[in-house]
């Protein structure tokens, strides 16, 4: 399976850093667009993102080091979308609520691709991925209402957490303790069908169920929303080393699971052990291989392997 990346880094030796992170995940870097560095960053940069990992009661705290960067300053036509999804026949677009905040030109980019991937029958998928000191700046949560529901009424898969559907679309959940200690699965499966009531173009919705008694030990599951029928992945406990990525390793193991042409009740399994592999390792990034993936779905022990 080809995977690319779109996306834009500054020409500088964190640049290339970055790139050779990529290559290590077997992704294709040929459509990464590179802009010159001024050599101190006072035009463009590459964005950082600071986390305290948090232990026991103390929970994590991140800072997304992201303005001034190459990616911000994109502009719609920076990018060949007709190259990208016409004529290389990329499969799947996702994108998602964080880059639409990076900038008042980020969403404006989004959009485009967006627009071109469905001319291409693309798959499109959007991480609604709420972050309040991203959006604190440039609008609040009125802004972050405004781009994200144009966004999700242009796609065919929606990820979120309840917070995120009720910061971004204002579909709140009901039934959920304030501390996210109790989750009643008919709760999200109601929020879900009224998700999908109000974006009829969605084909699948779905949501991560996470409870942290601490911040290292959390309880992982899912559930999701695919032509109506539901899929739900009953929480199990899991120790956490960096919670960081999980979510969005949960999205890139459910499109890969499409992707490779399984139904979608593995399709959303494999999300939720993807996502569950990626908190037990340092960094944002999932570094599991498939097998690794597969032995968690299966319920396979943390056995040393020789």
């Amino acid at each position: 399976m080809r995977t690319a990346v779109i996306t834009a880094f500054a020409k500088n030796p964190i640049g290339q850093l970055l790139e050779d992170l990529i290559l290590q995940g077997g992704v294709d870097t040929s459509l990464i667009r590179w802009v010159p560095y001024d050599g101190i960053g006072r035009t463009v940069r590459n964005g950082l993102n600071f986390t305290e990992r948090g232990f026991g009661v103390r929970s994590p705290v991140g800072c997304s080091d992201r303005g001034n960067t190459a990616i911000a300053h994109s502009q719609p036509d920076d990018f060949d979308w007709q190259h990208i999804f016409a004529s290389s026949g990329s499969r799947w677009l996702h994108t998602g609520g964080i880059f639409a905040a990076l900038s008042s030109s980020s969403a404006l980019v989004a959009r485009a691709a967006i627009q071109a991937a469905r001319s291409s029958s693309t798959v499109v998928s959007y991480d609604l991925n709420y972050r309040e000191s991203l959006w604190k700046g440039i609008g609040g949560k009125t802004k972050a209402q405004e781009v994200n529901r144009e966004m999700v009424s242009a796609v065919d898969v929606l990820f979120g957490n309840e917070e995120d559907f009720s910061a971004t679309l204002g579909i709140a959940i009901e039934g959920v303790s304030d501390d996210f200690s109790c989750l009643p699965v008919a709760s999200y499966e109601s929020m879900l069908h009224r998700v999908v009531d109000l974006y009829p173009n969605l084909k699948l919705v779905a949501t991560t169920l996470r409870t942290a008694h601490t911040a290292t030990r959390n309880d992982w599951g899912a559930i999701a929303l695919y032509e109506g029928k539901t899929i739900h992945v009953p929480q199990r406990p899991l120790e956490i080393l960096d919670r960081v990525g999980g979510g969005d390793s949960f999205a890139s193991g459910l499109i890969y699971g499409f992707l490779a042409g399984k139904d979608v009740e593995w399709a959303v399994q494999c999300g939720v052990a993807h996502g569950a592999l990626a908190m037990t390792t340092p960094g944002d990034t999932s570094m599991a291989t498939l097998s690794e993936v597969e032995t968690v779905m299966r319920g396979g022990s943390a056995r040393i392997t020789r």
